[in-house]
């Protein structure tokens, strides 16, 4: 079997050199970094890959986003930079990587339009959005313009959860405790952010978007029934504003935007889970997906259990070949094996 990696995470090394000088980068965001080789050093990421037959990454870089880093005013030369890497990276190792996803200055908005579709033009084959820009929710007015050039592009936004520890887990407390911010916020505000974009019109007004939402969906398909059903009462619940309104302004049943989007493999190995993902998206919607080098082995290890689960779950061989490439290859633009 091909097997073509949608989702996982590399800092060219002029990018990730600069983001360890930050502040940022010389707290808890290096501590961890440092200890990952082949987050960084090409040497140690093309052996992972090399330890797999039949594979390739389409690349891209890791958290935390570029406008959590720097401000607006060093941002759209730093994402460049690290585009411009990317770019590089798998021009010159297209035996290991299938392509690259670009990254945006989410704080300088009219920036990261240049920058998406910079980065199109010039061969990216999907763009990375994280789930919120500091704090702030994607629906807002000033990103439409952005999804409005990934869709032309037909190119995939790849949705990567970004719920940091300033998020707090109630409200009498400032910050969310035990990780609970990534372990369990990330699947959560992966739906909250889909949610935005549906309920927002924001899919509606580019019916060419198409969004793949990392960790397969986050909590959307384990609350398939509550998607369905809660949201086909849409209102009943709300005084305060009439929610009845934006039932009526969608063009289809809120469920069925959700089916639309597209979910990937990268559930750290975890078999129910990801027969849970692809009975919601079908497999036409689902990629396959490490995560890699965030494992305990530090690259291969979400590979391997990826690998694994997929091939004990008895998919008919059709389904199997959309998973593990068919449908990367339609999304990201890439040329048959």
């Amino acid at each position: 079997m091909e097997y073509i990696d949608a989702f996982n995470h590399f800092f060219p090394r002029r990018y990730y050199d600069a983001m360890l000088e930050t502040p940022a980068g010389q707290k808890d965001l290096g501590k961890r970094m440092r200890g990952i080789p082949a987050l960084s050093d090409i040497g140690a990421r093309l052996r992972v890959v090399e330890g797999f037959a039949n594979y390739k990454q389409v690349l891209s870089m890791g958290l935390p986003p570029a406008e959590r880093i720097w401000g607006p005013e060093l941002s759209p030369e730093m994402t460049k930079i690290g585009n411009d890497g990317l770019a590089e990276t798998a021009a010159k190792y297209p035996d290991h990587f299938a392509g690259w996803s670009a990254l945006l200055p989410m704080n300088a908005p009219d920036a990261a339009a240049r920058e998406a579709e910079r980065c199109l033009r010039n061969g990216a084959n999907a763009v990375q959005i994280a789930t919120n820009a500091n704090g702030e929710p994607l629906d807002e007015a000033k990103f439409r313009p952005i999804f409005e050039i990934i869709a032309k592009s037909g190119r995939p936004v790849l949705l990567h959860p970004a719920r940091t520890r300033a998020m707090p887990d109630y409200p009498s407390e400032t910050y969310s405790k035990y990780e609970i911010c990534s372990v369990l916020g990330w699947p959560y505000e992966t739906g909250v952010t889909l949610a935005r974009l549906v309920f927002s019109g924001i899919i509606d007004a580019n019916p060419g978007l198409k969004i793949v939402a990392h960790h397969c969906g986050g909590v959307i398909p384990m609350l398939a029934g509550r998607v369905g059903h809660s949201w086909d009462q849409l209102g009943s619940r709300t005084s305060e504003e009439d929610y009845t309104l934006v039932l009526k302004r969608l063009k289809k049943r809120p469920y069925d935007y959700f089916t639309d989007f597209y979910g990937d493999t990268a559930l750290e190995g975890a078999r129910g889970a990801t027969l849970c993902g692809i009975d919601f998206f079908g497999a036409d919607h689902v990629l396959f997906a490490s995560d890699c080098p965030f494992d305990i082995e530090k690259g291969p290890g979400y590979i391997r259990a990826t690998i694994a689960v997929l091939n004990s779950l008895g998919l008919p061989a059709g389904d199997l070949e959309k998973i593990c490439h068919g449908n990367a290859r339609k999304l990201f633009g890439l040329k048959a094996a």
